[in-house]
């Protein structure tokens, strides 16, 4: 009877330890042992055999547990307010479900609210959930230590701990540091295997972002999306249509991934590389996720991932402390050599003056200094082509049959005069560069952002318009700027010596219009720094009118 016994208890326990495998951890599957630094094992556990390791790498099945075992409850939220930001986590994923900064707004009124980094166009796709194997879910619902946050009078610092268990055996335990004066936060995550066998599984963390703040029509080119810095390529930043086919997975040691708008960021920084980041795109809802390498937790192990983050805006001089080659994210393109520079320039003036108006002005006259005899020598030149003009019109009337003679006389009629006819253009390709890479810091530069001129110009990175009390039709207001900007390069066209025929001079005279049409919509700090170029452009000109004939060179 006790043999019957025996037998009957042992057919129960292998019916009980299959049936458990079946339906919750599913089929044990042949694997490869790993290399040695893969495996964590506790002095006491022998060394894993393959019998012993449970696959847990199908996530349906994990999820499927973590549902059917999640207990129904409402899932609490806990509110950080720093000097920065105001941040809301829920226990729901330990994910961030609002995070609003307080020195930007999201419209340029005293009275708006501040910039929030998750939009309700989410839709509970949260930022920052956590998932490991198949058996700790995105959505996993923790508990929090406290419902309270409080700030350590020393080093401003705060945490928030939440924990959760699955009942095959595994504990969860994030931990946020928050710093009352910085937007970096730092996270860390502890997995531990309390099951009693060991389990096989990676840890992801996942990032969400869409748009924060609407822009323009003149800058919906820049950049919006994933984008991380690290391997051979350095900055990599990837267009939404490239997900058209599916998502996009990086294998490289990197040093952060992010999502970007054009003034703001969603970023994490691992501490431990990732064996890859995977990043997807479904329209403007982008997901990226840090996946972490695949590995065996010993019964009574732990594994630990620690991240920093930063949610925040794109200023170079709060991205550099952060490190990791944050900074790097502020990108302008092939201009970046130039754009940069300036940048620094115009900040460094702005803590002189106090108005980023004014220091583009400034930076408008250096500019103008440091091309002033290359363009006084163009204008020059152009001004001594219109005055040979007459002599021109000769030599190609005397040998208009014979063009090998004929530009052999005008090369020596140049010589003779000191004149290039090349001068004019010179002056213009080489400020082309410039203006495009003011052009570039004047759009994505969060500083210029809201930032107030004067009078109806409270915003240099908006289009200039003065509101009237009325709508003007596809304006709104008048652009009394750009109008002026305008106005001033018509007049330095007038001033302006030309050789072409006067047909080509009457079209030329259609440039002003043309530029004002197309500087409408552009920021009014653009329009200024290109108003300010025309005037003191007009003063140069003005300048060189008043010189006398040219001369023949001496033989």
């Amino acid at each position: 009877m006790d043999m019957q016994r025996a037998v009957l208890a042992v057919a129960i326990s292998f019916l009980i330890l299959f049936g458990y495998q079946y339906f919750f951890v599913g089929p044990i599957q042949q694997q490869q042992q790993p290399p040695p630094a893969a495996v964590e094992q506790s002095p006491q556990q022998p060394p894993a055999t393959q019998a012993q390791l449970p696959d847990v790498s199908v996530a349906t099945v994990g999820e499927q547990i973590v549902d059917n075992v999640q207990p129904q409850r409402t899932a609490r939220e806990i509110t950080i307010e720093t000097d920065l930001y105001t941040a809301v986590l829920s226990e729901q994923g330990g994910a961030f479900t609002s995070f609003v900064l307080k020195d930007y707004r999201e419209e340029n009124s005293e009275d708006a609210a501040g910039v929030q980094l998750i939009k309700d166009e989410l839709n509970g796709a949260f930022p920052l959930t956590f998932g490991w194997g198949a058996i700790i879910a995105h959505d996993t619902l923790y508990t929090l230590d406290s419902e309270t946050v409080r700030f350590d009078q020393a080093g401003g610092q705060a945490q928030v701990v939440m924990r959760a268990a699955h009942p095959i055996g595994v504990e969860v335990i994030r931990t946020y540091t928050f710093n009352r004066e910085a937007y970096q936060i730092e996270h860390q995550v502890v997995v531990r295997n309390i099951s009693g066998q060991p389990l096989q599984g990676d840890g992801v963390l996942r990032q969400y972002g869409m748009p924060f703040v609407p822009l323009g029509q003149a800058s919906n080119w820049l950049f919006r999306g994933p984008a991380l810095f690290g391997g051979p390529d350095g900055l990599q930043q990837f267009k939404l249509k490239k997900f058209a086919d599916g998502p996009i997975t990086v294998q490289d040691t990197i040093d952060w991934a992010a999502y970007e708008d054009v003034y703001f960021m969603l970023a994490m920084l691992p501490k431990q590389q990732p064996v890859a980041v995977i990043m997807d795109a479904d329209d403007e809802l982008v997901s990226i996720d840090l996946r972490s390498e695949s590995a065996i937790m010993a019964a009574g192990g732990e594994q630990r991932f620690e991240y920093t983050l930063f949610y925040g805006p794109k200023k170079v001089e709060i991205l550099r402390e952060v490190g990791s080659n944050l900074a790097k994210i502020v990108n302008f393109g092939w201009l970046d050599v130039i754009s940069k520079p300036m940048l620094y320039l115009l900040n460094w003036l702005y803590g002189l003056v106090h108005n980023y108006g004014v220091a583009i002005i400034i930076v408008t006259i250096i500019l103008k200094a440091i091309f002033w005899p290359i363009t006084h020598k163009g204008l020059k030149s152009m001004k001594n082509m219109q005055k040979l003009q007459p002599k021109m019109v000769k030599i190609k009337e005397k040998y208009k049959g014979d063009p090998t003679k004929m530009n052999q006389e005008m090369m020596n009629l140049y010589k003779t005069y000191k004149v290039n006819p090349l001068g004019g253009c010179l002056p213009m390709l080489l400020q082309i560069p410039v203006f495009f890479a003011l052009y570039r810091v004047l759009l994505q530069s969060i500083e210029l952002r809201h930032a107030p001129f004067m009078l109806w110009i409270t915003d240099l990175s908006a289009p200039d318009r003065l509101y009237l009390g009325f709508d003007i039709p596809y304006l709104g207001g008048l652009p009394v700027l750009t109008l002026l900007m305008g106005a001033s390069m018509f007049l330095q066209q007038k001033m302006t010596p030309t050789t072409a025929d006067p047909t080509q001079a009457k079209i030329m005279m259609f440039l002003p219009l043309i530029f004002t049409v197309m500087f409408v919509n552009f920021a009014s700090g653009l329009v200024l720094y290109w108003f300010v170029n025309n005037l003191l452009s007009i003063l140069q000109q003005y300048t060189i009118n008043r010189q006398k004939k040219p001369t023949p060179a001496a033989a």
